[in-house]
């Protein structure tokens, strides 16, 4: 079987969804310091790419207006609860990150959190991300990349057999990805975990 498939997404990740925050809470604090280097101003337009349950949410202000994307139906229809429920402006809807259905540059900030090392193909996400977010937008990015300095080394080979297969591709550069894409990079922050870990801010000028 092909990983990093949306067929194979969508099966693991709805066999994800109930323990989903289980896991994904650890990187609640990091997830805040992420978006609050967006500086999120009253009425943004607010893109979330890939928002698995809704975790990003909480750290959202009442005052933006926010689009959240899942492939996954079920991880959607717990985003939308909770995006009910903390009482937000906006709703998640079910869509490739890789094809998105929006006009161009329609948003003002995009946060693209552990998506860009899941998704099938991260360079048409960059690319489709490039293309809604408006000019002077800014994108916030955590995960896990390789350094763009750094060889891909036989134990991140042999680890990432196993990650593609049940979560995360391991061994993306961000670099490589970045190549396609006329963002510019302009901040890059500790993610924790040791340095594993990382956020970035890209702007599109």
């Amino acid at each position: 079987m092909r990983v990093n498939t949306n067929a194979w997404n969508k099966i693991r990740y709805t066999v994800f969804t109930p323990i989903y925050d289980l896991v994904g809470n650890v990187f609640n604090n990091y997830r805040k310091l992420s978006i609050e280097q967006l500086e999120l101003k009253p009425d943004d337009n607010v893109l979330i790419v890939g928002g698995g349950t809704g975790l990003d949410l909480q750290f959202l202000p009442q005052t933006v207006n926010i689009t959240a994307t899942d492939i996954t139906p079920s991880m959607v229809t717990r985003m939308n609860s909770t995006i009910k429920a903390f009482n937000l402006n906006g709703a998640a809807r079910v869509m490739d990150g890789q094809k998105l259905g929006f006009n161009d540059a329609i948003f003002d900030k995009v946060i693209l959190h552990l998506i860009l090392a899941v998704i099938p193909d991260p360079v048409a996400c960059i690319n489709e991300v490039e293309r809604v977010l408006k000019p002077g937008g800014k994108v916030t990015i955590y995960d896990k990349f390789i350094p763009d300095e750094s060889k891909l080394s036989l134990g991140r080979k042999i680890g990432n057999l196993f990650t593609n297969l049940i979560a995360t591709d391991i061994t993306r550069s961000l670099g490589e990805i970045m190549a396609h894409s006329n963002l510019k990079l302009t901040k890059t922050m500790s993610g924790g975990f040791k340095g594993f870990f990382k956020i970035y801010v890209l702007e599109k000028h």
